[in-house]
C-alpha cells in the first residue's frame, strides 16, 4: 500500500511525526514496513518505513521487545500517535518480537 495525499497534508512529513512517535514508546524496537514492504509511506524520492498514511487511516507497523503484553504496547504506540493524525483510525501491526534487542 502507497499513501494516498490526506487534505491539508503533507503524507511524508505526517509519517515522520507519526515514526517519531512510534519510536519514542517503550519496547518498540524498530518500525517494519512488513514482509511484502507495503507499510511505508513514498513521496519524491523519499520512504518512510513502517508508516502509511492515508485519507482515513494510518498503519504503523512495529517490531516490539519481548515482555509484556503485545496488546499493551500496541494500544500505548495508538494512543502516541493519534495527535498527529486527529481524525484518522490508527491500526498497528506487530510484525515481530524479539528478545534481547538493546
Amino acid at each position: 500500500m502507497t499513501a494516498e495525499r490526506p487534505p491539508g497534508g503533507d503524507p511524508v512529513a505526517t509519517a515522520r511525526r507519526v515514526a517519531e512517535r512510534a519510536l519514542g514508546v517503550p519496547d518498540v524496537v524498530e518500525l517494519s514496513a512488513g514482509s511484502y514492504g507495503t507499510t511505508a509511506t513514498l513521496g519524491a524520492g523519499v520512504r518512510v518505513k513502517g508508516v502509511s498514511v492515508h485519507q482515513g487511516d494510518v498503519r504503523v507497523g512495529v517490531v516490539v521487545r519481548y515482555g509484556r503484553p503485545v496488546p499493551e504496547i500496541a494500544a500505548e504506540v495508538r494512543e502516541a500517535v493519534r495527535p498527529e493524525v486527529p481524525g484518522r483510525a490508527v491500526h498497528v501491526e506487530v510484525e515481530d518480537v524479539v528478545a534481547g534487542a538493546g
